[in-house]
């Protein structure tokens, strides 16, 4: 179990972030890639009355199954315990879980690109820096020390009034209620992955 803690951080023009992304010391961990994600609890909604998640994430290479507890109180970062573990087959352990009582509530995709940033203040640890292509937007993902997250935003050009610690799910009910539309799953109609894939209503 590991605590883990991050932000997002809405990126309006992925060009200038690009270019940004220049300035900071960093590793690609993973290229870009699809990722599918099933968030699950019983029929009563106990998992996520407890501000809990349970989460089965399918990808290519690396398909997992994560508990999360209840994020800790802040204004600032989003910390939380976490129970994570790789699993050879994602719609294997769905099986598994739908046969002890849970379903999948939310589902939501996106692509995701990966990378390791080392930062300049003392010795902390380097942090992760994923960016995200949602179908509502595109988020970059910092995720590490508070020191260091608040480092490489600064170095993107980001102050942390611009953090974010809602949820996907979160983030896209209220893209929802802006243009008030029924939310669904968040996920895309067409997986082409030529930016112009759009959003699937409903369960």
């Amino acid at each position: 179990m590991t605590i883990e803690t991050e932000v997002k951080i809405a990126i309006d023009d992925m060009d200038e972030f690009r270019r940004r992304l220049g300035v900071l010391d960093r590793c690609l961990v993973c290229s870009r890639h699809f990722e599918d994600n099933f968030v699950l609890d019983f029929k009563d909604g106990r998992i996520r009355s407890q501000a809990c998640l349970l989460r089965v994430r399918k990808t290519e290479g690396k398909e997992s199954v994560t508990f999360k507890g209840p994020p800790r109180p802040s204004t600032t970062f989003k910390s939380r315990e976490e129970i994570e573990t790789t699993v050879d087959s994602a719609d294997v352990m769905l099986r598994i879980l739908a046969q002890a009582g849970l379903e999948t509530w939310f589902r939501y995709q996106k692509y995701r690109e990966e990378y390791a940033v080392a930062v300049r203040t003392g010795s902390l640890p380097e942090i992760q820096l994923a960016i995200d292509e949602t179908p509502i937007g595109n988020y970059v993902e910092l995720e590490g020390s508070e020191e260091g997250i608040l480092e490489a935003a600064a170095a993107l050009g980001f102050t942390r009034t611009q953090f974010i610690r809602d949820s996907y799910y979160s983030l896209f009910a209220q893209y929802c209620r802006q243009r008030s539309e029924t939310s669904g799953h968040m996920v895309f109609e067409h997986q082409g992955g030529t930016g112009d894939d759009t959003i699937q209503k409903g369960p």
